[in-house]
């Protein structure tokens, strides 16, 4: 009896334990010429619906790895999709001729870089990543 109520417990607990959600925000490099972004304008930038930053300089929005936690969590809460569901919208706009997808970087140092060098550039961090060469342009609501 004990074992079953122990092992009962230990189910409800890794049933309830998830780990906290990455505290992410949308970053611009300084001469976007882009201050703030709504919800909407990032959902149209980074699912090809929008080719061209609000200020009107052409649009580069860039991905983190395809297999990293935070593009998992970014698109999760962008538009409530699984990283399939985001590979699979990809594979049909690509082969429709509709858009092209997110320039994609391996690493935050390299989103960082090209953010930071390139006017139209827009991606995501984990807010404790953006430094001075890049500008916060949105943040997701909190999450309860």
């Amino acid at each position: 009896m004990q074992r079953a109520t122990v092992l009962l417990l230990l189910a409800l607990l890794t049933l309830t334990v998830r780990p906290a959600a990455a505290d992410l925000v949308v970053v611009a490099g300084p001469k976007s010429g882009v201050e703030r972004l709504t919800q909407k304008e990032v959902v149209y930038l980074f699912m090809g619906r929008w080719r061209q930053l609000p200020s009107g300089i052409p649009a580069l929005p860039i991905d983190l790895a395809i297999d990293s936690p935070e593009r998992a969590e970014f698109y999760r809460r962008l538009v409530n999709k699984e990283p399939a569901e985001i590979k699979a919208y990809w594979s049909r706009l690509v082969f429709s001729g509709g858009s092209l997808p997110p320039y994609t970087t391996e690493g935050r140092e390299g989103l960082i870089r090209l953010v930071s060098n390139n006017p139209g550039a827009i991606g995501y961090l984990e807010r404790n990543q953006v430094d001075s060469r890049l500008r916060i342009v949105f943040e997701f609501p909190a999450t309860p």
